[in-house]
């Protein structure tokens, strides 16, 4: 059995097929780019947003879910649903992007850092981080020294879902 297939095993749940998002009351704090259209959605945590004219790789501020493309690596165990789902989300639309100014404006690949903002069909905004954390998509993570400023939020949603086994929390055995 191959590498991969062992990481896989055990991952038989599946992504909200329709999930819609709702408001939280929650909006963005920091500096934003709003309406910029989705190109694609790479995995999880990593979409491809037009900024300004330019196809610019956006890295998920603040949490990390499991791995699907990262070279030399295998697929983790809900990476293809946090992937899916982040696609069934954001696939098509058009986002908002907050910057935080405790956190550096690029990654050390060079991937533009923010929290991603959808618009909720009764008005506002939802913020996406949040959700992928909610749904036991993702985990909560700080990188480097100085937390996000949604971290408090981030990690209430990661306890919940934690607590009640949501998606990789009862998959993966996490």
């Amino acid at each position: 059995m191959s590498a991969g297939a062992l990481v896989l095993s055990g991952c038989a749940s599946s992504p909200q097929s329709a999930f819609t998002p709702m408001s939280s009351g929650l909006s963005p704090r920091g500096k934003v780019i709003s309406d910029a259209p989705v190109l694609r959605v790479v995995d999880g945590d990593t979409i491809h947003v037009l900024v300004e004219g330019r196809d610019t790789t956006v890295r998920l501020l603040g949490i990390d879910t499991p791995e699907t493309v990262k070279p030399n690596s295998p697929v983790e165990c809900f990476g293809p649903e946090a992937s899916a789902f982040t696609t069934s989300i954001l696939d098509g639309q058009r986002v908002t992007l907050e910057f935080d100014d405790s956190q550096d404006r690029l990654d050390r690949y060079g991937r533009t850092l923010a929290f991603v903002w959808v618009p909720v069909p009764t008005g506002g905004l939802d913020l996406v981080n949040r959700d992928l954390v909610a749904g036991g998509y993702a985990y909560q993570r700080q990188y480097g020294p100085r937390p996000v400023s949604w971290q408090p939020e981030l990690m209430a949603a990661q306890q919940q879902a934690r607590d009640s086994k949501a998606g990789l929390w009862g998959a993966c055995g996490s």
